[in-house]
């Protein structure tokens, strides 16, 4: 039984990834604003967004890999840290009278790129902190700090922005890339290091990351309808700034996003303080069919109550979802295969963002151009369509018995 201590420890390390959270959703929001006024376009607002999720979803296998072979705090320090590189070339560029489209898509892609570190070592670290019993409960909390970037970044952009321009909030972000390696850096100087890893290739730390999920058959399933959970959910996650800024301003978007991004913070709180006891795969294909009608609801009007209602059904829906994944994920992977796995679980179940953020842009105002209507309409039909291929998704999951038996047993 780990100590109290290592779960405070954790926490210390939560806070200062729940502070990157912010930093980065302001900076997300900024730039999302920035392009679609600059060019009218969703798919330009969706070439950004796919630039900065690429270089974490090409990276995150060989850096599941680094996560078992080298010091997993250590490398979240270089990816938190040097992150910030892209986000200063950003704001240089800002400085000197604006940045191109060019100029933003090669900023988050060099930033991208460092943060790609962070993911597999975060997750792996959580897995040194705590018992297995602590999982869910964690789960709940660390799903607060991606919250944080739905719940408090854009609403605090949105008011940023009426009294000064995007380079304010670039500067907001590039200070708390300070304050999370801080953070870090503490947690590590009070938690033993564990001896690099040797005596195998790169290779063959990437081929037995892949076998700890291939071998057994309701991880793979598991992982094979998360990447078309991701592809349809992905395009509300890139749809929905364009959609509103389309009929309303920065401002009412922040207001509106945060008040459906409430939903996230009310569900995470819950799971902080109770957790999931059991009947998680159950749990996850349910709360997955509300987030895909949900969705549906989201994008059939331009009307603000109406999005912010079923906004809000969406992410209170998403952190039970995401916990439960999260947890049938870590009970059924060995802790010494926990990087190398984590690595190969974000690579297939993302790769449905990845294909969301290149196609569903240009969907959306195709969409407006053959029907003679806004941009904004164009993707509001088409986050209806995804979100009930979703919903359809998750009924596919709830028949999986494969998935079912990744569930412990009780007792």
């Amino acid at each position: 039984m780990k100590n109290k201590g290592h779960f405070r420890k954790f926490l210390l390390l939560w806070s200062g990834e729940m502070i990157s959270s912010v930093g980065g959703g302001l900076t997300s929001f900024g730039l999302s604003v920035y392009v679609f006024r600059m060019t009218g376009r969703a798919a330009d607002t969706a070439l950004v967004a796919l630039l900065a999720f690429l270089p974490t979803l090409l990276l995150s296998i060989p850096a599941g890999v680094l996560a078992d072979r080298a010091d997993r705090r250590l490398l979240m320090v270089i990816g938190d840290g040097c992150s910030a590189i892209g986000v200063i070339y950003i704001l240089i560029c800002m400085i000197n009278g604006g940045a191109a489209l060019w100029q933003i898509c090669a900023g988050v892609f060099v930033s991208s790129v460092f943060s790609s570190l962070l993911e597999p070592a975060y997750r792996a670290t959580i897995t040194d902190l705590l018992d297995e019993e602590q999982f869910s409960k964690a789960s709940g909390i660390m799903g607060l700090a991606g919250s944080a970037r739905y719940l408090i970044s854009p609403l605090l952009a949105g008011m940023l922005l009426t009294v000064s321009d995007i380079k304010l909030l670039l500067i907001i972000d590039i200070c708390t890339f300070f304050l999370t390696v801080t953070t870090t850096l503490i947690v590590r100087s009070r938690l033993e290091t564990k001896a690099v890893k040797t005596g195998t290739s790169f290779r063959e730390d990437i081929s037995t990351g892949w076998l700890a999920v291939a071998g057994n058959r309701g991880l793979l399933i598991l992982m094979g309808l998360s990447s078309l959970i991701t592809l349809f959910m992905g395009s509300i996650q890139i749809l929905s700034e364009p959609m509103i800024l389309d009929f309303s301003d920065s401002k009412t978007l922040g207001i509106a996003e945060t008040v459906c991004a409430g939903g996230m913070l009310v569900s995470g709180v819950l799971m902080g303080i109770r957790g999931i006891k059991k009947g998680h795969a159950k749990i996850l294909a349910l709360s997955l069919c509300g987030c895909g009608l949900a969705m549906a609801a989201f994008g059939v009007r331009e009307s603000l109550p109406m999005i912010c209602g079923s906004g809000f059904l969406f992410f209170f829906m998403l952190p039970f979802a995401n916990t439960c994944l999260d947890y049938l994920v870590r009970v059924n992977i060995p802790n010494e295969l926990q990087g190398r796995a984590w690595g190969v679980i974000g690579f297939i179940s993302q790769l449905g963002y990845a294909v969301a953020y290149g196609a569903f842009g240009v969907i959306a105002d195709a969409i407006a151009r053959g029907a003679g209507i806004s941009v904004g309409r164009g993707a509001g039909w088409t986050i209806v369509g995804s979100g009930l291929l979703l919903a359809a998704i998750a009924g596919l999951l709830y028949r999986s018995r494969s998935v079912r038996r990744l569930e412990p047993a009780a007792g």
